[in-house]
């Protein structure tokens, strides 16, 4: 794992106080003409990010936190944006809404980050969120598709990149009903029981509805619980139901995901399991490969970046910058979306020029109409849309533990 210590420094401008973000008057005796920002020096600024750097989910929060810092060390290597250096500091929840707030506190009060970048997960941004609005922080491409982030008209201070989970689970039961023939009472969800897997699970129903209008059958969820692997019961009442289930969506992280296809493999051979991208694609195919090629083999995920094995200039130019900073490191699907995340980021940062601060950021980033990153799909934001992205890409694993793209359309 390769960490980038950063020791902090907050700036606190010349005798300025530094008060939610927001530029504050400096002291009569003070140099009137350098107002401070939280998180913005001379030569820095600094951003937070709040995920599992610990626990089960941990994969997640280290790939994320890698991709940003790839970005970073790009822009930082030729001189920064206007001048500053780019910082991402990092407060470890574990997945855990009940640990969220004092990470989220800590960046705040101690690091005094201007804003939050690539936070990691639903349920733990249920507890971030309401910070960053009532504190006027931007809230930056978090890695969750959930409809909490994604209000409509949009909250002012939170952007996303990618796709939802809606998007995702409609484009996966899109493909299962109309591409493999399978019918909507055949698929049910295997789900984290909290408010990432009730996401998923909504746009599975959504999805059937918009497919097959009228269609009343409840549909089988399959829960566990959040940072455990306990899929006894979910395996339990998979093989209890009638009829026979031949498709399952998962909204579920890659240790639970795995144990679950590992558990229900070998009894039903020709289920087709489908996963969102919050899974950690690289982590789902190690953890099944552990277990034997069948078990990797055939498993797909949907992604909301392009595959890391292509050959487009995004991918090209992210395989190199991660191969120069943190040598050693896979590319992988989590810290690609990070690097996209800091690479969007670094765009709106540069084109609101050097005076800035939170609410120039937010107007910059809603002019950003049809940015090309190489992705094969155009970036927006707008006062009306704040998610850059609605592209859905599909993925299948093999036998080895390779990502092969296929077309869910």
């Amino acid at each position: 794992m390769h960490q980038q210590a950063v020791e902090p420094t907050p700036d606190t401008g010349a005798g300025g106080e530094i008060v939610r973000g927001e530029v504050v008057a400096a002291a009569p005796d003070a140099d009137v003409t350098k107002p401070s920002v939280r998180g913005i020096s001379e030569k820095e600024i600094r951003f937070g990010i709040v995920g599992p750097f610990s626990g089960s989910a941990r994969e997640l929060g280290r790939q994320m936190k890698l991709g940003i810092d790839t970005a970073f060390g790009v822009v930082n290597e030729s001189g920064g944006v206007h001048g500053r250096v780019l910082k991402l500091l990092s407060a470890d929840d574990g997945y855990e809404p009940s640990r969220t707030g004092a990470a989220v506190q800590q960046l705040f009060e101690r690091e005094q980050v201007f804003g939050f970048v690539g936070n990691v997960g639903t349920p733990t941004a249920a507890v971030a969120l309401p910070f960053a609005l009532e504190h006027r922080m931007l809230f930056f491409g978090a890695f969750t598709g959930a409809n909490l982030l994604r209000a409509v008209p949009p909250d002012h201070y939170v952007f996303n990149y990618r796709a939802s989970y809606v998007e995702e689970t409609e484009a996966a039961v899109r493909y299962l009903v109309r591409v493999r023939g399978i019918q909507p009472r055949e698929i049910a969800v295997f789900a984290q029981q909290d408010a990432f897997g009730d996401a998923g699970f909504e746009g599975v129903a959504k999805a059937i509805r918009a497919i097959r209008p009228g269609y009343a059958e409840p549909i089988l969820r399959l829960n566990y619980k959040r940072n455990t692997v306990d899929t006894v019961e979910a395996v339990s009442q998979l093989r209890s139901h009638k009829p026979q289930i031949k498709a399952v969506v998962m909204v579920a992280t890659y240790r639970a995901a795995a144990n679950f296809i590992e558990k229900t493999r070998d009894r039903y051979p020709k289920m087709t399991y489908t996963n969102v991208s919050f899974v950690g694609s690289t982590a789902l195919a190690d953890e099944l490969l552990l277990q034997g090629p069948r078990f990797a083999d055939g498993v797909i995920v949907t992604q909301v970046v392009p595959a890391v094995s292509g050959y487009s200039r995004a991918i090209l130019d992210y395989r190199s910058a991660l191969a120069k900073f943190f040598p050693g490191e896979a590319p992988d699907y989590v810290s690609l979306e990070g690097y996209i995340v800091g690479k969007l980021l670094i765009e709106g940062v540069r084109r609101a020029g050097p005076q800035l601060d939170t609410e120039k950021l937010i107007d910059t980033l809603e002019s950003i109409h049809d940015l090309d990153l190489g992705l094969g799909t155009p970036l927006n934001f707008g006062p009306s849309e704040h998610q850059a992205s609605h592209k859905v890409w599909g993925t299948q694993i093999d036998g080895e533990g390779h990502f092969k793209a296929i077309d869910l359309e």
